[in-house]
């Protein structure tokens, strides 16, 4: 994409990725709707961590394309889902960064769960 205006705008703004070496689930409503080894972290200053599932790992079958994009300075536009689990329609509870900031390519077309937001959401490492 391009490099990022927050970055540059707000240099001392931080924003750490790492792979988890962990297997990492995601349940809500106690249905499996995730579960990977091969998950970024993300920690940034002022957000909670979060954690970019590949999309190979994650049941699509549960997700609907919501209209709903935000902007973010740092990581660029996120796209968002509806979580379809339990009878119930999670709106807006994962989203993506189909075309990030160069700063953050690690995470392109990777998807994060908003399980603060959402508390039939659970991420847990597993053994």
């Amino acid at each position: 994409m391009s490099k990022s205006p927050g970055h540059q705008k707000w240099p001392n703004h931080k924003i750490a990725e790492h792979r988890v070496r962990e297997r990492v689930q995601v349940t809500a409503d106690g249905e499996t709707v995730a579960d990977s080894k091969d998950v970024i972290q993300l920690e940034e200053d002022g957000s909670p961590v979060r954690y970019y599932f590949a999309r190979g790992d994650v049941n699509m079958d549960r997700l609907t394309r919501s209209a709903t994009t935000t902007q973010c300075p740092f990581k660029g536009v996120a796209s968002y889902f509806v979580l379809n689990v339990g009878g119930k329609m999670l709106k807006d509870a994962i989203w993506s960064y189909e075309d990030p900031y160069d700063e953050h390519a690690a995470i392109k077309g990777r998807l994060a769960f908003y399980d603060d937001k959402h508390p039939s959401i659970s991420i847990h490492a597993a053994s």
